[in-house]
């Protein structure tokens, strides 16, 4: 069921409902733009075999920045450009199929309404029955003097998290804000269960932000069950199949889209370890060790870790049973170690973020944990952008410049859980490809 809030009732019921202006194309300058746009464009050429027509699109981009302020990606100069900002992720684990990658180009785009629909197509198309495929779909860029589309919403699914009148929380806590702020802008909440699906918020250029809820049949979930305890399932847990990173800024060649939700495939850790595991999230160490009769009294019973595998092998068994493309952590690092090799053959450096390529269990059993990783940020990629709540709530609902100042790479992890994330990674359930 589609739900647009009007935008009258928002602004009556809170004081953050605001219009994103822009005076500036994420604080660069004109020659910046053209330089950051020269190096995409010899590397698109180099790395697609495209030499031949490079210096006439070089003029050919630099006449029309001297021109606009901006310039117009072809399709191509897109898909590639997208490709390698999942594969320069320096907090991703799964860029083994970076060149695997399904790009949407929807540039076209401009209303909320197509918006919204086009990701219900986009999880339609990812799910794709559980044999889930990495995907991104494309929304018109940021330009000289205009915000870019925003989804408010740091995943297209996330579950809600009430505050409950005894200071506890019901469903998830790292959503507690966005759960408020909805509430806030008129949103009827669901069936308040630990897993409400939460509906979209969507801006776009001059607009109120609107709200939209996810058709049921858009959002594929897998029951938690375990091999062998059959206890697991009363505990009533379910995740959601597909992890797409729909809040950070993708910039291409000095082009920055603002819009442009992305996915990979969960690595277990991501849901058992972070989701399902954190102290801070669903905190269900304590249950699972009280049903494994586990004493809790001292550490070293090491409660904590044997609730923490056996909520992660729950998760592998699920998702197997379920027919949902997953990967555990021991095959991700693996993997990783393959992408290393596969860049090395193709003279190019990998960076990483060592703390994101170890998974939060076993760490040490794993090959990543061996390696030094030199952690340098390289476009195009994958970048946080301010949270658009909290813009609005520190600014009292005045106009906005969605510029591009205090960004910082957060790295989508495609995969995971409270953290900054990357398409494909597994430490911050943002979604894990391998």
């Amino acid at each position: 069921m589609r739900r647009v809030v009007d935008n009258a009732l928002a602004c009556a019921n809170t004081k953050g409902c605001i219009m994103l202006h822009s005076t500036r194309t994420l604080g660069f300058s004109y020659s910046r733009l053209k330089t950051h746009a020269d190096a995409f464009l010899r590397q698109h050429a180099i790395e697609t075999g495209s030499n031949g027509s490079l210096l006439d699109r070089l003029r050919q981009v630099q006449d029309e920045i001297e021109r606009t302020g901006t310039y117009e990606q072809s399709t191509d100069e897109l898909a590639h450009g997208a490709r390698v900002a999942w594969r320069n992720s320096t907090r991703c684990i799964g860029r083994l199929f970076w060149h695997a990658l399904e790009v949407r180009d929807l540039r076209h785009l401009t209303t909320a309404e197509e918006v919204f629909d086009a990701c219900v197509e986009h999880l339609r198309l990812a799910t794709n029955h559980g044999r889930i495929r990495a995907m991104i779909t494309v929304f018109a860029p940021q330009t000289p003097g205009k915000p870019g589309i925003r989804i408010w919403n740091p995943q297209l699914i996330r579950y809600a998290g009430y505050r409950q009148p005894d200071g506890r929380i019901l469903g998830d806590p790292a959503h507690i804000h966005l759960t408020d702020y909805l509430l806030r802008l008129g949103w009827e909440a669901g069936e308040r269960t630990p897993f409400d699906v939460l509906p979209l918020i969507i801006q776009t250029p001059g607009r109120h932000p609107q709200i939209f809820d996810l058709p049921r049949d858009a959002v594929l979930e897998v029951p938690i069950r375990h091999p062998t305890y059959s206890w697991f399932q009363t505990l009533g847990l379910k995740w959601h199949a597909l992890p797409v990173i729909s809040n950070m800024r993708l910039e291409i060649g000095g082009i920055s889209y603002a819009a442009a939700p992305f996915n990979g495939w969960y690595m277990g850790t991501e849901i058992g370890a972070r989701n399902f595991g954190d102290s801070q999230r669903y905190d269900l160490l304590p249950v699972i060790a009280d049903k494994l009769g586990i004493p809790m009294r001292s550490k070293e019973t090491l409660w904590k870790d044997r609730a923490l595998v056996e909520l992660n092998v729950a998760v592998l068994h699920s998702f197997r049973l379920a027919g949902v493309k997953l990967v555990d952590h021991h095959t991700a690092a693996r993997q990783f170690l393959q992408f290393e090799e596969q860049e090395r053959k193709a003279r190019r450096k990998v960076f990483g973020e060592w703390a994101w390529l170890v998974p939060p269990l076993s760490s040490s059993a794993v090959e990543t944990f061996h390696r030094p990783y030199e952690n340098r940020v390289v476009s195009p990629n994958f970048f946080e952008q301010p949270v658009p709540w909290h813009i609005a709530d520190l600014n009292d609902g005045s106009e906005q410049d969605d510029g591009s100042t205090g960004e910082r790479l957060a790295h989508p992890k495609l995969a995971h859980g409270s953290a900054a994330k990357c398409p494909f990674d597994p430490a911050a359930d943002t979604g894990s490809a391998a």
